[in-house]
C-alpha cells in the first residue's frame, strides 16, 4: 500500500510538477491546544490537471526528481475564481 494524502495546490509555476501543502491540527502533547503544522509535497502532475487552490489526491512513488516522490491522483475540488 502506497501513501496517500489530500492537500492544496500552492504552486503551478513548474513544468509537470506542483507544489501541494497538506494542513494538519494536532493536539500538543504538553499545553493541550491544537496546533497546526504544514507538510510541502511536490508532485508530479503529468497532463496538467491541476491549478493554483485545487484540493488534490496525492500518491507517494519512486523518486522522479531531487525533491519530488509524489504524483498527482486526482483533483478532488476545482478551486473557485
Amino acid at each position: 500500500m502506497r501513501k496517500e494524502r489530500v492537500g492544496r495546490v500552492v504552486s503551478d509555476r513548474m513544468a509537470k510538477t506542483l507544489v501541494v501543502v497538506e494542513d494538519r491540527r494536532l493536539l500538543h502533547p504538553r499545553y493541550h491546544k491544537y496546533v497546526r503544522r504544514r507538510t510541502k509535497y511536490y508532485v508530479h502532475d503529468e497532463g496538467g490537471e491541476a491549478r493554483v487552490g485545487d484540493m488534490v489526491r496525492i500518491q507517494e512513488s519512486r523518486p522522479l526528481s531531487r525533491l519530488k516522490r509524489w504524483r498527482l491522483v486526482e483533483v478532488v475540488r476545482r478551486s473557485e475564481g
